[in-house]
């Protein structure tokens, strides 16, 4: 392999970003980006991804951009999409170990609390993320396992998009248990999902910037049912969640990182 030139030493000395990695849940999110950025879905039998894994993984590039998308499949038995924090965190720690991206956004729709302010269609920047499921009632380790950390900072981004800007709780349940509301109060959370907190973890783990971009489907502490409410409400959010993500990828394009 040629060594780097002098223009992408350089540029990588002044920390431009020129790979973004996706990390997106669901196929009915990731096929508009899909579609907006033109990227082609790397074949099976050409995959960087471990045997075996479903994980599907679209790349190409845009405005100065190379992007990767990459989702988590289907469940192989089962047919539906491979949601929650397990498959998040695998295909994470994958795509840093073998694409080495400069900024993850993770992008996805998420439950809203019209209490702290949401509706449905709004979009947010998290500016934290925490767990709400993983209960361990033990010194310390309750600390652990609520996993509340930081995003990174993004002001710029938030300035010049005029996006709305919460806290995220995450949890491997669409519904909201008691326990899960109280937890979710506590880490006083606008949105909700099912993937955010466990991509930032392995985020932090490996030194990588990561952005949360979350549209809401359903109002948690609404009237409705929420699994109804998400269902009713997925392909008109995920438009909306499609031009904010767009828009936040135009706004990077030609940056720094220490410029967002």
């Amino acid at each position: 392999m040629a060594p780097p030139s002098s223009d992408q030493t350089a540029d990588a000395a002044a920390g431009a970003i020129s790979k973004v990695l996706v990390v997106i849940a669901m196929q009915t999110e990731a096929l508009p980006l899909v579609a907006k950025f033109q990227l082609v879905e790397a074949p099976t039998e050409e995959s960087i991804f471990p045997k075996g894994a479903p994980w599907t993984r679209f790349h190409g590039d845009y405005k100065g951009l190379h992007i990767d998308l990459v989702w988590p499949g289907k469940d192989p038995l089962l047919g539906v999409d491979s949601v929650g924090t397990v498959s998040a965190a695998l295909v994470t720690y994958a795509s840093i170990q073998l694409l080495k991206p400069d900024l993850i956004i993770n992008a996805g729709t998420a439950g809203g609390f019209k209490a702290r302010g949401a509706g449905i269609g709004d979009v947010y920047l998290a500016s934290d993320v925490a767990f709400h499921d993983r209960r361990i009632p033990i010194p310390v380790f309750d600390s652990y396992g609520i996993g509340a950390r930081k995003t990174f900072a993004t002001p710029n981004i938030v300035k010049g998009l005029n996006l709305k800007v919460g806290k995220l709780s995450t949890g491997d349940s669409l519904d909201m248990s008691p326990h899960d509301e109280s937890a979710i109060l506590s880490n006083d959370a606008t949105v909700k999902d099912m993937e955010g907190a466990a991509v930032a973890y392995v985020a932090e783990m490996f030194s990588t910037p990561a952005i949360f971009v979350k549209a809401v489907t359903d109002i948690v502490d609404g009237e409705k049912p929420t699994a109804e409410e998400f269902l009713q409400n997925l392909i008109s959010v995920t438009m909306a969640l499609d031009k904010a993500v767009t828009e936040v990828v135009d706004f990077i394009s030609g940056k720094c990182i220490c410029d967002l």
